[in-house]
């Protein structure tokens, strides 16, 4: 809800916060890149987050008041799940208590996973807080490509527990934003939004700040080409996937000029560093753990290729994998395994193989790497589609208009409505309109 004054005084008066459980901001690539496209509109963005590693409990970055609570253990089971939740459910809700205190908002955005911060959206909409639900996951599709289609009454329960929170979520959000066309037609068909409520905000990269740069310290000749891959280490991730293509390339294959490096962190880390110890990896293969943006740029801009290795799960066949962009921004070419949305990225600027064939992802691999020409041809066209189709600047754009529609700057247009707008996608009528100006023309 936006008040008098707020309306007196534009866009620059409205607060909104923003949610986030499962990454600490900025972390959060996408959440940071939103929260600075909002600023840069002149809206005031608080964000309630968990800590990362040495991080103060309260920050302010890039204009951004950023509100941080001691992230929940390790969950394990069903019980650790739910508790983790609820956990951070309470500590949101009382960090949003302190935010509305110090300013009051206008509106929440609560980015899943999980799906759970729509009880709180409901006790603010008390308030006249209206919600935005910007959906960075499915989580039923998430169940079902980690643990497949449920058997027992208490497998069948939780994916149950994970639709009604789902629907709930939709139920309660004024606005959805939608990673892709594949998200924004759940919510339309399956959450029965309107379509004019649903917009679709790609998770594109800043290619002005995600670009190749050079090495501080060039490398000596005779150097190994880099397999790189960067994101979460899930167990729907498939990042296992890279240990047996390094596998096969050094033991099996007998090459001698190729290491891998996995930026990233998640609950497979540990089991992954234990893995590449019992291949006899732990030479060609280098764990980063969590990765900013110095250590992102130095290594994608080092490597020869990126990996994709996600298998075709209901979850990640239609999700907007990030690294992939990622990857193209840093002219990077990559190989994946073929799925939906990953085509609807890299279109020909990647080399997709069967999912799960791990003996045709490792002969891409190394197709690209005795190809230079062909690596040079995949990156330039990568970079090119960043740059030209991916980068995330329309992308802001579209998603500013979801606020701006909904506060200030709908309320600016209201006050001109009396007026019928020229049609400026017909050119006969805005030729007529033109030749209208002035003396009448003979």
């Amino acid at each position: 809800m936006v008040d008098a004054a707020q309306q007196r005084n534009g866009v620059a008066r409205t607060h909104v916060l923003i949610i986030v459980q499962n990454l600490p901001v900025p972390l959060d690539r996408r959440v940071w890149l939103e929260c600075q496209a909002l600023v840069a509109r002149g809206y005031e963005v608080s964000v309630i987050c968990p800590k990362g590693p040495g991080d103060p409990g309260r920050q302010q970055i890039g204009g951004v008041r950023i509100y941080k609570y001691r992230p929940a253990p390790q969950a394990r089971g069903v019980l650790g799940y739910l508790l983790e939740f609820v956990y951070c459910w309470i500590r949101t809700a009382l960090l949003a208590t302190k935010v509305w205190r110090d300013r009051p908002f206008a509106i929440i955005q609560a980015c899943n996973p999980p799906d759970t911060y729509w009880l709180l959206a409901r006790i603010w909409k008390r308030r006249g807080v209206r919600f935005v639900f910007d959906q960075h996951d499915l989580n039923p599709e998430l169940f079902l490509s980690r643990f497949g289609t449920p058997t027992s009454p208490s497998g069948r329960a939780q994916l149950a527990g994970l639709r009604w929170l789902e629907k709930q979520t939709y139920a309660t959000a004024d606005r959805v934003i939608s990673t892709n066309e594949s998200y924004r037609k759940v919510a339309i068909t399956r959450g029965g939004m309107d379509p004019a409520a649903v917009t679709v905000v790609r998770s594109g990269p800043d290619t002005s700040v995600m670009r190749p740069v050079r090495p501080q310290d060039p490398a000596p000749q005779g150097r190994r080409h880099t397999l790189a891959y960067l994101g979460i280490m899930g167990p729907q991730d498939g990042v296992d996937t890279v240990l047996e293509v390094m596998d096969e390339l050094v033991h099996r294959r007998g090459r001698t000029d190729v290491d891998a490096v996995l930026m990233g962190f998640g609950d497979c880390l540990e089991d992954l560093k234990r893995r590449c110890t019992e291949l006899g990896l732990d030479d060609v293969v280098t764990f980063t753990g969590r990765a900013g943006s110095a250590l992102i740029a130095q290594h994608l801009s080092a490597a020869t290729i990126g990996l994709c290795p996600d298998l075709k799960t209901p979850l990640n066949d239609v999700s907007t994998m990030n690294k992939t962009m990622e990857y193209m921004a840093y002219a990077l070419p990559s190989v994946s395994f073929d799925l939906v949305e990953t085509r609807v990225s890299a279109e020909d600027a990647a080399l997709f193989v069967p999912s799960g064939d791990v003996a045709a992802f490792t002969d891409a691999v190394e197709s690209l790497l005795d190809d230079p020409e062909l690596r040079v041809e995949l990156a330039l066209r990568a970079r090119e589609r960043a740059a030209k189709v991916l980068d995330w600047g329309p992308q802001s754009a579209a998603y500013v208009q979801v606020y701006d529609s909904m506060c200030a700057i709908e309320e600016t247009r209201a006050a001109i409505e009396g007026f019928e707008y020229v049609d400026l996608d017909d050119p006969d009528a805005l030729r007529q309109f033109v030749l209208t100006r002035g003396p009448a023309v003979t």
